[in-house]
């Protein structure tokens, strides 16, 4: 079973478990040998019946897709200059952190040639920049993913 569904089960049984332990007592009979056996048996029959039902099959949830060009964001051997994390540029040698800077902190762009108009860029960085720019994209920039380009708040 995925790793997330066993992680959901196990919650749920200790959300149950938790709750369980604010209902109130019934009140019985004083416990004596003969009944702590019964106790024991009804208590590992609903251990043995919660065991069971950690490993039942549970639906998958479908995942909606907010944003159709995630894969631009480092999934991908493309990468969307408007939209992509500074930290993706790692993937390519030469390009972070001072051209991948650049790059992020010049957007938005129109198009994919417009990253070579950076002010300031060293010739160094414009020649690295060629070697990738098969790889780039400039796709229209989204909010969500424009506000973290510099910054995702990942750190290792």
């Amino acid at each position: 079973y995925h790793p997330l569904v066993k992680m959901k089960v196990v919650a749920l049984l200790a959300t149950v478990a938790t709750a369980a332990a604010f209902v109130p007592q019934q009140a019985g009979p004083q416990t004596t040998a003969l009944n702590a056996e019964a106790g024991r048996r009804e208590f590992f029959g609903k251990a043995a019946g919660a065991a069971a039902a950690a490993f039942l099959p549970v639906a998958a949830a479908n995942a909606v897709v907010d944003y159709e060009n995630v894969a631009y964001l480092g999934g991908s051997s493309k990468v969307d200059i408007n939209n992509a994390n500074v930290r993706v540029y790692l993937k390519m040698p030469g390009m972070y952190p001072a051209a991948a800077g650049k790059i992020v902190s010049n957007g938005p762009y129109n198009s994919v040639s417009d990253i070579f108009n950076i002010p300031g860029l060293s010739s160094k960085e414009k020649e690295v920049m060629k070697k990738y720019e098969s790889r780039f994209v400039a796709l229209k920039p989204s909010a969500d993913y424009v506000i973290d380009r510099i910054n995702n708040g990942l750190y290792r």
